[in-house]
């Protein structure tokens, strides 16, 4: 996959989300795992991911607005994505960052816990970084 284009340049670099448990690919580059919390039963040097960047999930109140836990009602995927992406304009230091690594070539796979990646922070952070990189590319 191409991770973005922008008048004929790509990026040699590019990026997939996964499920963190998915088989590891030699294709996968760095795997970076952006869940909140780490599995509880998986030991340190069990662990698939090369990278830890919880700053990049969802915060723990809308986790659990997602998850319908603690009490609250569970929230739309819509008013999710809204949260989400409000959320992560205090991380676009390490959107960048990740960003800046793909349109260098570097080969990024973000992985999380979720089964249904249509609705996953992990594909809104993909869009996120494509768009960065774009943005990048066309500056160039």
């Amino acid at each position: 996959m191409t991770a973005a284009t922008a008048e004929g340049r790509t990026a040699d670099g590019h990026h997939t989300p996964k499920r963190w448990n998915d088989p590891v690919s030699p294709t996968d580059g760095t795997r970076i795992f952006v869940a909140r919390y780490r599995p509880r039963y998986l030991r340190k040097s069990d662990e698939i991911w090369t990278e830890w960047r919880k700053e990049l999930a969802p915060s723990r109140d809308l986790h659990a607005a997602w998850y319908g836990k603690s009490g609250q009602p569970k929230t739309s995927f819509s008013q999710f994505v809204e949260r989400y992406r409000q959320e992560m304009q205090g991380q676009l230091e390490a959107i960048t960052e990740l960003a800046q690594r793909v349109a260098g070539g570097e080969n990024l796979t973000l992985l999380c816990y979720c089964e249904n990646e249509n609705e996953c922070h992990r594909a809104l952070l993909k869009e996120m970084i494509e768009a960065k990189v774009k943005r990048m590319l066309e500056q160039d």
